[in-house]
C-alpha cells in the first residue's frame, strides 16, 4: 500500500513537473542624454506575436524574404511607464536614479504578485562616444517566467 501511495504521488509530481512555463519580457530604457533632453520609459507589450511569422530561412540555393511587412511587428498595444532621466542641467541626478528604482521595484513586486518570478536581468548601454557624444540610452530587460 505504501509503494503504490509513493509511486502515485511520484507520478504526479512528474506530470507536474512537465508543465509548460510561461516568459513575459519587460525593458526598461533610461536615457543618458544630458540636460534631460531624453525619454526614459518601462515599456510592457500586451500583446502576444508569433515569431515564427517574422522568419525566413536562408539558403545559397534559395534567398527568399519572409513575405510579411516589417508594420506587422510592431506592437500597437503597451503599457508604457515614465521614468525620469539620469540627467538634467545640473548633471547626474542621483534623486532621479533613486526614482526609477522606487517604479521599477514597484513594478517588480507587482510582477512576483501576479504570479510571476524574476528569473534574468540583462542590461546595455549604448552611447555614440566619439567628440562631443550626446546621445545614448541604458537598457534593462527583465525576464519573467510562470
Amino acid at each position: 500500500m505504501k509503494k503504490s501511495i509513493l509511486f502515485v504521488l511520484l507520478v504526479s509530481s512528474c506530470i507536474l513537473g512537465l508543465e509548460a512555463q510561461e516568459f513575459k519580457v519587460i525593458t526598461s530604457v533610461e536615457s543618458i542624454v544630458p540636460n534631460g533632453l531624453g525619454r526614459s520609459r518601462i515599456i510592457n507589450a500586451m500583446e502576444e506575436k508569433d515569431y515564427k511569422e517574422f522568419t525566413s530561412v536562408q539558403t545559397e540555393e534559395d534567398n527568399t524574404r519572409n513575405k510579411s511587412d516589417r508594420g506587422e511587428i510592431r506592437v500597437k498595444n503597451f503599457e508604457e511607464t515614465k521614468l525620469l532621466n539620469f540627467y538634467n542641467l545640473g548633471g547626474i541626478r542621483f534623486q532621479n536614479i533613486a526614482a526609477n528604482d522606487a517604479i521599477i521595484t514597484s513594478m517588480i513586486n507587482t510582477m512576483i504578485s501576479d504570479g510571476w518570478e524574476l528569473a534574468f536581468v540583462t542590461s546595455a548601454v549604448e552611447s555614440e562616444a566619439g567628440k562631443g557624444d550626446g546621445q545614448g540610452i541604458f537598457i534593462r530587460r527583465y525576464i519573467f517566467k510562470r
